[in-house]
């Protein structure tokens, strides 16, 4: 676009005091440090609207108080972050809309946004936390949901192990390739996840016997096939990445099968049909499913989540 200043990729957080939030601060940090990049502190308000009949919308300006208490909030939250990760360069930044609005204008191609499972609103969810499934389904560039244990820090900080789920689809052939990307950023290794499902009831010894190759090994036959061609298209030209990759075949659901393969892991990457406003809450199934199980941090890349603005 013309007039259009080139934007330095940033590591943007959302923070709100909580567990929840603190988590994803430390895990944002050690991300903006291994990408060398900023990381932006975002904190929103959440200021009510104001419709004039003269004019547009505009939102009530916060009292003395309540900027008081964004400035502690986003004080703790740079002196924590930049305590775990001495490097971190910081920025901060108080948003009067409310906290997905406020994370996804904050936010741009090729950055990386990053939140916890609850915490930044009020509204519950049946999955995760009202905040993570809009935020993932809406946003403009990949979204890291970070979970917290019982003493309020992430499970992990670190990206030595990587996890895909992979059918064939387009969003399936992105995540794939945001998974490769951040693989290569950190030097770790990358697990492909294949899963595929028997048609039962069946019976195999009679269809063996008969003459028919049993469907299992049709089935692994073409997921070797599938992975193997979605490889070759993702890692080519890429001779300058270092990826040790294991495919992963099994007979459960894609759900079961990416958890169960992530069982060491220290991130899974998904692929999502992130939808427009009316209809933003919907990740598909399986992000959805991985989001609400996942003790780990599960990277959303929403749709066109990694491609630029027009």
């Amino acid at each position: 676009m013309a007039g259009h200043q080139e934007h330095t990729p940033k590591v943007v957080v959302g923070v709100d005091g909580s567990d929840h939030s603190r988590a994803a601060l430390e895990w944002a940090a050690a991300e903006a440090v291994r990408r060398g990049a900023v990381l932006r502190i975002v904190h929103a308000l959440g200021m009510p609207l104001i419709v004039s009949a003269y004019g547009g919308p505009t939102r009530f300006q916060p009292t003395d108080e309540i900027s008081g208490q964004a400035t502690s909030v986003l004080t703790d939250a740079r002196a924590h972050a930049t305590e775990q990760e001495p490097d971190v360069e910081t920025e901060t930044v108080t948003a009067l809309e409310e906290a997905p609005l406020a994370l996804i204008r904050q936010s741009h191609p090729h950055d990386l946004i990053v939140i916890g499972t609850r915490g930044l609103g009020t509204v519950a969810s049946l999955f995760v936390g009202s905040v993570s499934v809009r935020v993932a389904a809406q946003a403009p560039c990949p979204v890291v949901v970070v979970p917290h244990d019982d003493q309020g820090r992430p499970a992990t900080t670190s990206l030595d192990r990587i996890v895909v789920g992979v059918d064939g689809s387009r969003n399936a052939r992105r995540a794939l390739g945001l998974a490769v990307d951040m693989t290569a950023e950190s030097e770790g290794e990358l697990v492909v996840v294949n899963s595929w499902e028997v048609p039962y009831p069946y019976d195999p010894v009679a269809m063996t016997a008969a003459g028919f190759q049993p469907q299992e090994d049709v089935f692994e036959k073409q997921s070797e096939e599938l992975v193997a061609e979605l490889l070759a298209e993702t890692l080519e030209d890429r001779d300058d990445v270092n990826i040790e990759v294991s495919v992963v075949r099994t007979q459960s659901n894609p759900v079961d099968a990416v958890l169960r393969a992530a069982d060491e892991a220290d991130a899974i990457v998904v692929g999502s049909r992130g939808r427009g406003t009316v209809r933003g809450l919907l990740l598909g199934s399986v992000s959805q499913g991985i989001l609400h199980r996942s003790h780990i941090p599960v990277v959303v890349l929403p749709k066109h989540g990694d491609e630029d603005e027009d």
